[in-house]
C-alpha cells in the first residue's frame, strides 16, 4: 500500500486486526528511525504519531548533520566520535539532503576558542570524527579569514579555522527514513494520537489511538511498546506511571531568516556572541538563518513560539559580529523555535546539558527513548530495537537479528553514494532546464527529493508550470501529508526558506489539498487559519 494520507486508516485499522511486535509511539527523527530499523529486521510495526511526522523538534534543529564539535569541550568523546561515524553514513546513504560545507569557525581574543586550543580541538576533532583527507580542518590567518569571509569584525580577530559541516532538511530526512520504514513494511501514521495505554496483568501491551483527522479511535496491540514522543516522553511516562527518577529538561532553541543580500555570508559560520555563547549563521538557497537561542522552557509544547525577546538577541549577536550589517527586526523574514527535550542535570544551565540519549524501563515494560540528537538517531534506534530483540527473543516470539541499517539505502538515496548522486544531479539539473524550469527550482527539486525527482516530474507532465500542483499531489499521496502546513512547512520547507513563494502559493495549494482529499467549507477555513496561526508564529511583531 502506498504512503499516502489516503491510506492512514486503513493502517490504522490493520494495526488494530493483528498484534504487533512493536509499537512506536512518536514521529520524530527517533521514532522514525526505531521503525525502520524495526521493520528491517523483521519485526512486525506500527508507529502513531500525534502530529505530523517531523512536526515537533525533529523539523526545528539548526538543520546539521554535524559532528558535534562543542561536545568535545565538554569531554564527550564517545559522542563525537559516534556522531562523526553516522554523519559519514548518513552523507554516504542520503547525499541528497545531506550536503558538505565548509564552516568557519573565528577565533577572536577573549574568546570561546584560543587560536592553539582551536587548532589542537579540531584535529583532535578530525580524528574522533573520522574526517577523510580533503575535508580535514584548515587554520586561516587574520588577513586570510577576512579575504575569505570579509564581513567579519576585524578588531580583535587572531584568525579561524575551517571545518566540514553537513547540512540537512530534518524534516524531509524524518520522511525519507519513515518512507523507507513503510517500504520494508511498518505501519506508520500521523495524527493519530496515543490517548492509554492498555495493560494485562500490570504489562503495557498497547494503547488506545485516537484518529485526529477522521475521528475513529482504534484498540493496537503489541508485544513490546516504544514512548520515542521527544519532548512529549514525560507526558506517556505520567500515563504510565512511570514518571520518576529522571525527567525532561526542556529548553527552547530559535532560528530567524533573512535574505542572503543582507547578510551575504560565502559560507556558514560558527562565532562567539556577547553572552559568551556559540550561534550559526548558515547561507541557504536566497536567505541566511541564524541560531540558536538556547533557554529554559515552560511552556506550550505542542506550539512553541518565537518571542520579540528571542529574535533581538539573535540580531544583536549577529550584529556584534557583522558590523555592516546592522540587521534589523524589519529584515527577519521567518523564523522557528524548537524544543530540545533534553535529560535534566541538576545545577547546569541549558546549554551545558548534555544531549547523550538514554532508555529508561518502566515497570510495566514501556520502553522510553530520551535525549539524543539528530545526528545519531539511527544509533540510537539500533540500541532500542536490540533491547526490543532481546525481550522478545526471552519471551521466545522470536530470535535476535542484529541491526542492518548501516548497509540499507535510504529512501531518495538510493546506492548512488554522493559521488553518484553528483552526476545524477547534473543530469536532472539539465533535464529540468532543458524543459524550460528555472535552474534554481531544478536544484531545489534534486535536493528536495533525490531519486524521486522522476516522480514528481512525471506527475508535473514534464511541464514546470504544473510543478507546485504535481508537488502537491505527490506529497499527499506518496508522503503522507495531510495539511497545507505539512506541505508548506515539513515537505518542502518554504514557509521558513521562501516565505514569499509560500505566501504567494498558499491559496493554491489549499485548494489543491481541499480537492484531492474532498473538504467541505469548514475543513478549508481551518486549514487555512491553521496555517495563517503558523504564518505569524514564525514572524513577530514588535
Amino acid at each position: 500500500m502506498r504512503f499516502s494520507a489516503k491510506s492512514r486508516i486503513r493502517f490504522l485499522e490493520e494495526m488494530q486486526e493483528d498484534q504487533l511486535d512493536l509499537l512506536v509511539i512518536g514521529g520524530g527523527i527517533t521514532g522514525a528511525g526505531i521503525a525502520w530499523d524495526a521493520a528491517s529486521r523483521g519485526l512486525k510495526v506500527g508507529l502513531v504519531e500525534k502530529q505530523d511526522y517531523a512536526g515537533g523538534t525533529s523539523s526545528r534543529s539548526t538543520k546539521l548533520i554535524h559532528g558535534g564539535l562543542r561536545y568535545l569541550k565538554q569531554f564527550e568523546i564517545n559522542l563525537v566520535r559516534e556522531v562523526g561515524q553516522e554523519r559519514a553514513l548518513l552523507f554516504e546513504r542520503a547525499p541528497h539532503i545531506v550536503i558538505p560545507q565548509p564552516m568557519m569557525l573565528p577565533i577572536y581574543q577573549g574568546g570561546t576558542y584560543g587560536k592553539f586550543s582551536s587548532s589542537i580541538g579540531l584535529a583532535v576533532y578530525d580524528r574522533l570524527a573520522g574526517v577523510i583527507k580533503e575535508e580535514r580542518r584548515k587554520m586561516l590567518s587574520k588577513d586570510e579569514t577576512l579575504r575569505q569571509e570579509p564581513m567579519l569584525k576585524g578588531d580583535g580577530l587572531k584568525g579561524s579555522g575551517l571545518y566540514v559541516e553537513y547540512r540537512t532538511d530534518d524534516a524531509r530526512l524524518t520522511v525519507e527514513v519513515m518512507k523507507t520504514a513503510a517500504s520494508l513494511g511498518a505501519k506508520t501514521v500521523n495524527y493519530a494520537e496515543a490517548e492509554s495505554f492498555i495493560y494485562e496483568n500490570d504489562r503495557v501491551l498497547g494503547a488506545r489511538i485516537k484518529d485526529r483527522v477522521g475521528g475513529g479511535s482504534y484498540e493496537v496491540r503489541a508485544k513490546e511498546v516504544v514512548n520515542a514522543a521527544g519532548p512529549w516522553v514525560d507526558t506517556l511516562r505520567e500515563k504510565d506511571a512511570s514518571l520518576s527518577g529522571k525527567r525532561l529538561h526542556l529548553t527552547k532553541g530559535v532560528h530567524i531568516v533573512v535574505p542572503h543580500e543582507r547578510l551575504p555570508l560565502k559560507q556558514p559560520i560558527y562565532f562567539d556572541v556577547p553572552d559568551g555563547r556559540m550561534i550559526f549563521a548558515i547561507p541557504r538557497a536566497g536567505v541566511t538563518y541564524i541560531g540558536t537561542t538556547d533557554t529554559n522552557y515552560n511552556g506550550s509544547i505542542d506550539k512553541p513560539t518565537m518571542t520579540v525577546e528571542d529574535r533581538d538577541y539573535l540580531l544583536e549577536g549577529i550584529n556584534s559580529v557583522f558590523l555592516e550589517a546592522k540587521l534589523t527586526a524589519q529584515d527577519v523574514e521567518s523564523g522557528w523555535a524548537g524544543i530540545r527535550p533534553l535529560i535534566h542535570e541538576e545545577g547546569k544551565d541549558p546549554s551545558e546539558l548534555s544531549r547523550k540519549d538514554e532508555i529508561f524501563e518502566s515497570k510495566t515494560g514501556l520502553i522510553t527513548i530520551a535525549g539524543g540528537k539528530l545526528t545519531g538517531f539511527r544509533k540510537m534506534a539500533e540500541r532500542v530495537v536490540d533491547l526490543v530483540n532481546k525481550r522478545l527473543e526471552g519471551a521466545g516470539v522470536t530470535s535476535f537479528v542484529p541491526c542492518k541499517t548501516d548497509r540499507l539505502p535510504i529512501s531518495g538515496g538510493g546506492d548512488m553514494g554522493p559521488k553518484g548522486f553528483e552526476r545524477f544531479k547534473a543530469e536532472w539539473i539539465q533535464r529540468l532546464t532543458d524543459k524550460g524550469t528555472d535552474p534554481a527550482k531544478a536544484e531545489e527539486l534534486v535536493y528536495l527529493y533525490g531519486r524521486h525527482v522522476a516522480e514528481v516530474w512525471k506527475r508535473a507532465g514534464e511541464e514546470p508550470a504544473n510543478l507546485e500542483e504535481a508537488q502537491v499531489a505527490y506529497a499527499i499521496e506518496e508522503e503522507m501529508a495531510v495539511t497545507p502546513a505539512d506541505y508548506l512547512i515539513r515537505r518542502t520547507g518554504n514557509l521558513y526558506f521562501n516565505r514569499k513563494h509560500a505566501e504567494e502559493t498558499f491559496s493554491s495549494v489549499l485548494a489543491w489539498m481541499g480537492q484531492m482529499q474532498d473538504w467541505d467549507g469548514e475543513t478549508l477555513e481551518k486549514y487555512r487559519s491553521e496555517v495563517e496561526e503558523e504564518m505569524a508564529r514564525t514572524h513577530p511583531q514588535t
